[in-house]
């Protein structure tokens, strides 16, 4: 099809690009509600039940930076195709999985497909729209991410609950098979000058935060010095990366204070996020002995909470009080994780629990719109792309740092404790809340522009 039919149908080429985005977030959290049962189908340890998660996230996280690359060097659209046909096969493997070793296995495949085809979706508007429908197609990013993180648990629920945990898998096969038909309404896009890719860099960086991520999800007295090895691989990371030519992460955003503590801030607050959807399917389930779908439905007030304090401070808050609006959003947050902690016991019910849960979310959603804009406020622009890279990768290692802290809290001990590791996971929250608030202290500060 020629290029210029192409344009004509780029509102279509949008459609793909934003279920494209709208898969990925419901695959990152369809599956925290569906594990238990998983766990119950696919005998092994408990610990296998953080891993479906965080088999996800974690390649996901750490290739997010080389897919930007890759996308530069070879066409956006070309590596978006090849990531979507990559997740699509993952998908049907996962669904397939007769054993947990493979469904795990398949999961990192799938996140590092992901990170192949998210990476592109806003090269690939700008290359599709100019002027005011530029800004108009980039505004739909945020309701269709808002909307994917509300119905993913929900979902996750429902799907397990009437057929099998294997449909939360296959839901991913008709939709990315209607992607890759209709991608041929995007445009190929690439760099006009050719990037470097930093392979070492990728490499270490992969190796360090896997080395720091599997003690903390398989705690055991042979594994914690993993932990350490993890730490000295990053170390040799961040020598490499002021040495290298064409690093992964772009030095210059580390001259201001401001930017730093943005990475502190998002790395915490999106751990205690999301370690909490972790830990409540599976308190829920393993300890209160509710079903799928009731696990996924007391998730529903967070996720709405958070929709509608999203929409309110962006509308609202922020513009009247600014990044100050964040600290509103830290103490509810706070509050509603304190709640869970002090009544986290065998006998919590499913209302209580949903209750406390709305408190999070509210607090979530004020947090969020002015986080990331002060975030990005405190960058050149010549510098946003890499920022902006940058933060996404931070929050997905950060979401997958509490899948791994918060749920192997809740599974290490003895069964009949259960509920007193619930309690102990959401006091963790409660302690990442604060300390995220301590680390966006600077954010604030106008000294940090």
């Amino acid at each position: 099809m020629p290029t210029t039919t192409r344009y004509r149908y780029r509102w279509a080429a949008l459609a793909v690009l934003l279920t494209a985005e709208a898969m990925n977030l419901l695959d990152a959290t369809i599956v925290q509600v569906a594990g238990p049962v998983i766990h119950a189908e696919l005998p092994g340890p408990a610990a296998d039940i953080p891993w479906f998660s965080a088999a996800y996230t974690l390649p996901f996280a750490v290739l997010l930076i080389t897919g930007g690359r890759l996308g530069d060097v070879f066409g956006r659209a070309r590596v978006f195709k090849l990531g979507v046909a990559g997740f699509v096969l993952a998908s049907l493997v996962c669904a397939a999985a007769p054993a947990a070793g493979l469904l795990i296995t398949a999961r990192a495949v799938q996140g590092a497909a992901a990170a192949l085809v998210i990476p592109q979706t806003i090269g690939l508007i700008r290359a599709l729209f100019d002027g005011d429908e530029r800004a108009k197609a980039l505004g739909t990013i945020g309701p269709v991410m808002g909307l994917s993180a509300v119905t993913g648990p929900l979902l996750g629920g429902l799907l397990t609950h009437a057929l099998s945990w294997r449909a939360v898998f296959l839901v991913n096969v008709p939709l990315g098979l209607a992607v890759l038909f209709a991608a041929r309404f995007l445009r190929e896009d690439k760099a006009v000058t050719r990037p470097k890719l930093d392979l070492a860099g990728t490499l270490l960086v992969v190796t360090g935060i896997g080395l720091v991520v599997y003690p903390l999800i398989s705690p055991a007295g042979t594994s914690w010095w993993l932990l350490a090895a993890g730490a000295a691989v990053l170390a040799v990371f961040a020598l490499q990366q002021r040495r290298t030519s064409a690093p992964l992460v772009e030095p210059s955003l580390f001259a201001n204070r401001g930017f730093p503590s943005a990475l502190a801030g998002s790395l915490l607050f999106f751990a205690m996020m999301t370690g909490l959807m972790q830990v409540v399917p599976m308190q829920l389930q393993l300890g209160e002995g509710a079903d799928v779908r009731t696990a996924g439905l007391t998730l529903l007030p967070l996720s709405a909470g958070l929709a509608v304090a999203s929409w309110f401070a962006g509308s609202r808050l922020v513009p009247k009080f600014g990044a100050r609006v964040m600290f509103a959003g830290l103490a509810l947050a706070l509050i509603g994780t304190l709640a869970l902690s002090l009544i986290g016991t065998a006998a919590l019910s499913p209302i209580g629990m949903g209750g406390a849960l709305a408190v999070c979310g509210l607090g979530m959603g004020t947090f969020t719109v002015p986080f990331f804009t002060a975030a990005l406020d405190r960058v050149r622009p010549h510098e946003t792309g890499s920022a902006a890279g940058l933060l996404n990768a931070v929050q997905q290692l950060g979401g997958t740092l509490g899948v791994a802290l918060l749920g192997g809290l809740y599974l290490i001990g003895d069964r009949d404790l259960i509920g007193d590791r619930a309690a102990t996971a959401f006091g963790v929250a409660a302690g990442l809340t604060v300390a995220a608030a301590i680390a966006v202290v600077p954010l604030s500060s106008r000294r940090a522009r």
